[in-house]
């Protein structure tokens, strides 16, 4: 998906779903539900009677030269795109027409309306484990859940101890982690963990986590989770075969 010499736009990406899903994690009609909530947070973040550093306007809102992202559907776009993909800010800013520093203050700027739109949804996942089990995201649908840990590179720490706990061997280079819990029948995430160093482990991250969960729940989880076995939960572990390496189901499994 390269888009060259133009400036990348809602309205151009719309009409080209299998891309727009891969940008923004979003499909269009899915953004297109999100966007009153995200207006109505912005107006409410930054009122329009009223200047960032909160002084009454002397002039009308509007008023002046139009910015790159003039249109709300294309900040939205500028922000989910950047979530999703986690760009550098230069490289992200090339397809918005903007350079880094405009890039970075949209960035910021735009952060926090995302956010109260998606906990007006409902959206947003919850951050305290005990809370998980009353969570309405882990209560819809069937309580089919999977955990996994997401893993993401970051800058090569200064400090001698904090390169040790960010060196992450799987990766072999300095990340960030965090563990997921995901509602498998609606495909959302029910759980975010907290920022964890690359040197921890899955298990123990989610002991720490102390994750409750909805009645007759099952757990799909991987290797890295081996041994934990949350009670009242079915889990599900895959196993590879020796010879052929591909992954099946155990039969054995057991609530605890």
């Amino acid at each position: 998906m390269v888009y060259i010499g133009r400036m990348l736009t809602y309205q151009q990406l719309k009409d080209q779903p299998r891309d727009f899903l891969a940008a923004t994690g979003l499909m269009v009609a899915e953004f297109e539900r999100l966007l009153p909530a995200y207006q109505t947070a912005y107006e409410h973040c930054y009122a329009r009677q009223l200047t960032l550093a909160g002084k009454v306007r002397r002039r009308q809102p509007g008023g002046g030269s139009k910015g790159a992202l003039d249109q709300a559907e294309d900040r939205l776009l500028f922000i989910l795109i950047y979530l999703k993909t986690n760009p550098l800010q230069t490289m992200h800013g090339l397809q918005f027409g903007l350079s880094q520093p405009q890039t970075n203050y949209w960035i910021h700027h735009l952060l926090p309306v995302v956010q109260a739109a998606l906990q007006e949804l409902d959206m947003t996942p919850e951050r305290d484990g005990s809370q998980v089990a009353t969570s309405p995201l882990a209560l819809a649908g069937t309580p089919d859940l999977a955990l996994d840990g997401t893993e993401r590179r970051r800058q090569r720490p200064q400090d001698p101890d904090e390169q040790r706990a960010h060196y992450s061997g799987k990766k072999k280079t300095h990340t960030d982690k965090n563990i997921v819990l995901v509602n498998e029948s609606t495909s959302k995430v029910i759980y975010l963990g907290p920022t964890e160093s690359g040197t921890k482990h899955d298990k123990k991250a989610a002991d720490e986590a102390a994750i409750t969960y909805p009645a007759q729940a099952t757990l799909d989880k991987d290797t890295g989770f081996q041994g934990y076995e949350p009670a009242g939960v079915l889990t599900r572990q895959p196993k590879k075969s020796r010879v052929a390496k591909n992954s099946a189901w155990p039969t054995n499994s057991s609530i605890r």
